[in-house]
């Protein structure tokens, strides 16, 4: 049966999905991605090639995902592999950090075609999935209500918007669009901003050099293909798949693994599969099941002026109030925050999902050990 054109699928559930998932991009991911550049002493050149690079593979390899299974599969970069580089400033060279990226994405890429992607997902059971997911995602959910407090009349008014939508309950009138709608005009009246000046420069792409070492693979490579492949892949996969969608997940992990080398080979870090955008394209407030996927193609598409303004797009990051963009992120991200609650406490894991579903860096290696203990078991079972 061949594919409905696209034309037809477009809804504005998922046009404001994907609106929401690209502000949490430029406004919630992007200024850490500045903030750990800075940690780790780069230049602006090679800062510019690293934030160019992992949003062109993402965007490109998020729209290519998406058009071919009609699945919003969202493709972005770990944030705790971000995180976890910049912790180690002073320990590592940027060469040798650039050289343990390039050996993390070889070993995803491996794990893609050893098929070891399908695998993980066999091994991991749901409820713990779901645990790690919302357990992932519900420091959002906490930093919304705090915006809503502290800033009543910008992120108190795109609260109070996106209840009435959710009360009107139609598609003409999309919580989440109408929170934007709302919430931008509070921004206008009563946001306090102080826009910088403009730089218009294009991203200039650069090969630094790479340095490889036992101590970068153990301290650096190991750790990322974690982060890629246990906390996002396994939590964004986890999620889609809750949803009740088919991932070609070792095509995914393939396509990961690309992506990751990709990102190396001009100073980034790993891809992922992006477990919060997840929760944003693929919820039930991007639209009906069938056509949530262009919630995904409409953030990808507007994450490529990201990549192509990489020197430049900083000079952008105090239009909004940070407040607002935390609490669309948060409202973005709630109606998953429900669903991953609800399945991580249903069926024969309870317990597990339970235990996973905590946010610090201490539960999620927890939650790796006992991953891992129960594929163990599980190999063992089948002999």
């Amino acid at each position: 049966m061949p594919a409905r054109p696209l034309r037809q699928d477009f809804n504005l559930a998922s046009f404001w999905a994907g609106v929401t998932a690209y502000l949490w991009y430029a406004f919630g991911a992007l200024p850490l991605h500045l903030e750990v550049s800075g940690q780790l002493g780069l230049d602006r050149g090679t800062a510019s090639s690293w934030i160019f690079i992992i949003w062109f593979t993402a965007s490109l390899l998020s729209i290519g995902l998406t058009l071919k299974y009609r699945i919003p599969l969202a493709i972005t970069w770990s944030i705790p592999g971000l995180i976890y580089l910049g912790a180690l400033a002073g320990q590592f060279t940027f060469a040798e950090l650039v050289g343990a990226n390039l050996m993390a994405g070889i070993m995803i890429l491996l794990f893609g075609i050893g098929g070891l992607g399908r695998q993980i997902m066999v091994w991991l059971p749901l409820p713990i999935i779901m645990g790690m997911f919302s357990g992932s995602i519900l420091t959002y959910v906490t930093r919304m209500v705090e915006a809503g407090v502290n800033d009543v009349l910008v992120a108190g008014i795109t609260l109070g918007a996106y209840l009435v939508g959710r009360l009107a309950d139609t598609p003409k009138c999309p919580p989440v669009g109408l929170a934007v709608v709302i919430g931008g005009i509070a921004v206008y009246f009563f946001g306090q901003t102080e826009m910088q000046a403009l730089v218009i420069e294009l991203p200039s792409p650069t090969i630094p050099g790479m340095e490889f070492s036992l101590g970068a693979f153990l301290g650096v490579s190991l750790p990322m293909v974690i982060f890629a492949m246990g906390l996002g892949k396994v939590q964004g996969i986890g999620f889609l798949m809750a949803q009740d969608y088919k991932v070609p997940t070792n095509v995914v992990t393939i396509s990961v693994g690309v992506g990751s080398i990709l990102n190396s080979l001009f100073g980034g870090h790993a891809a992922s599969v992006a477990r919060s955008t997840a929760g944003i394209v693929a919820s039930s407030n991007a639209g009906p099941h069938a056509k949530r996927y262009w919630a995904n193609l409409i953030a990808a598409g507007l994450a490529l002026t990201i990549a192509l303004a990489a020197a430049s797009v900083a000079s952008l990051l105090t239009a909004l109030p940070r407040s607002f963009v935390v609490t669309l992120a948060g409202l973005a991200i709630l109606s998953a925050m429900q669903d991953s609650l609800q399945r991580a406490f249903s069926g024969s894991c309870r317990f597990g999902g339970f235990h996973c579903g905590r946010d610090t860096l201490q539960d999620y290696w927890d939650t790796l050990a006992l991953l891992g203990n129960f594929a163990w078991r599980h190999r063992l079972a089948d002999g």
